[in-house]
């Protein structure tokens, strides 16, 4: 991570804990102008660092009470296998995120699902007829804590 400084720093974590801050608040808690604090935004997501912003929505308050990860091996192996399995597990709105991993298992799953009733539905209807699905292993989550990150 090259070509940023010790307020670049500052910035990121200020924004990583309130990304709606203004530039003119965050300059002002920072101690720089408000137009200096906006250039090293614009530097900071036109050099990649910055990938943009996310909203963060309360699953439980929508209705999702229960978060599964899952790890699936598939049954075969192969560059179109991959891309027809991830595709097929980008349409499913439960599957929060798709990760490519290397070890015991070749995929990992977060999903989410209002109870457990609706996670097997789910698991059985969508998560098992992906393409190239094989075993599957399931771990629900109980808890979760967020970190800070690197910075």
């Amino acid at each position: 991570m090259t070509g940023i400084d010790d307020i670049d720093r500052r910035i990121l974590r200020a924004l990583r804990e309130d990304a709606t801050v203004s530039t003119g608040a965050l300059g002002r808690r920072l101690g720089l102008s408000q137009p200096a604090i906006w250039r090293r935004i614009r530097r900071l997501h036109d050099t990649g660092i910055l990938a943009g912003r996310r909203l963060v929505l309360d699953r439980e308050a929508l209705g999702f009470g229960v978060t599964v990860f899952l790890g699936i091996r598939l049954a075969r192996k192969g560059g179109a296998n991959l891309d027809e399995f991830e595709r097929a597990a980008r349409a499913i709105p439960e599957v929060q995120t798709i990760e490519h991993v290397l070890g015991l298992y070749d995929y990992r799953l977060r999903v989410v699902a209002r109870d457990l009733a609706d996670f097997e539905r789910v698991l059985r209807r969508r998560i098992m007829t992906l393409p190239g699905a094989g075993n599957v292993e399931a771990n629900v989550m109980l808890s979760e804590e967020r970190l800070p990150g690197p910075l």
